[in-house]
């Protein structure tokens, strides 16, 4: 049986990752793929424990190094769990942030070493990642009063700006280090408009890859 294909969304929270989730969903189950929307921290029962323990307002006192570990052993149990007995079978799988978000937050937003982060995820991965990640781009002034406009901030929204800033510059740094996997789309327009790049990328790895 042919590969699956494994799609990652990354961006600040309020950037519209979940609509254009659910087009991508939607456009991909008419073209007759088995599709699977999973999520990180998540995605598991597992996972979705570590996901209410690292966003708990609560834990403020969370130690950086901590926070990281956590966000690795989410993502181990979801790749063994979930995505890769997904695309061995030829499913696609969309998944909502991914180790992209782990060099952004915690390694150009905490300050943790980037080498760090990557051998400990080298193990939580084991060799998988997707083929094509989307990042959607907005200024994080814009995506945070979006964000808290639709819901209480948990522990990582409450960060302030200047830590976004950092996320934000980290992401754009990520996509000029692997632009044929990353693609930027600006967000400032409809979503409609948005979707209509989104389904040009689709269709090239489509093609490519299944």
């Amino acid at each position: 049986m042919e590969r699956g294909l494994f799609i990652s969304v990354e961006g600040i929270d309020g950037s519209g990752k979940t609509t254009q989730i659910g087009l991508m969903k939607s456009y991909l189950e008419e073209k007759g793929y088995e599709v699977i929307v999973t999520r990180e921290p998540g995605g598991t029962s597992i996972g979705e424990k570590i996901r209410s323990i690292l966003l708990d307002p609560q834990n403020s006192e969370m130690d950086q190094v901590t926070e990281m570990l956590l966000y690795a052993s989410a993502r181990a149990q979801i790749i063994h769990e979930l995505i890769k007995p997904a695309i061995d079978k030829g499913k696609i799988v969309i998944c909502d942030r991914f180790l992209d978000s782990s060099y952004a937050y915690q390694g150009y937003g905490r300050g943790i070493d980037i080498e760090l982060i990557t051998r400990v995820n080298s193990v939580a991965v084991c060799g998988i990642m997707p083929d094509i990640t989307f990042l959607f781009d907005i200024v994080p002034e814009t995506a945070l009063k979006r964000r808290f406009a639709s819901s209480t901030p948990d522990r990582i929204e409450r960060e302030e700006l200047d830590f976004y800033t950092r996320v934000y510059n980290g992401y754009k740094e990520l996509a000029a280090l692997y632009p044929e996997r990353i693609k930027i789309i600006s967000t400032d327009k409809s979503p409609e408009d948005v979707f209509s790049i989104v389904k040009r990328n689709l269709h090239h790895v489509l093609n490519s890859t299944l």
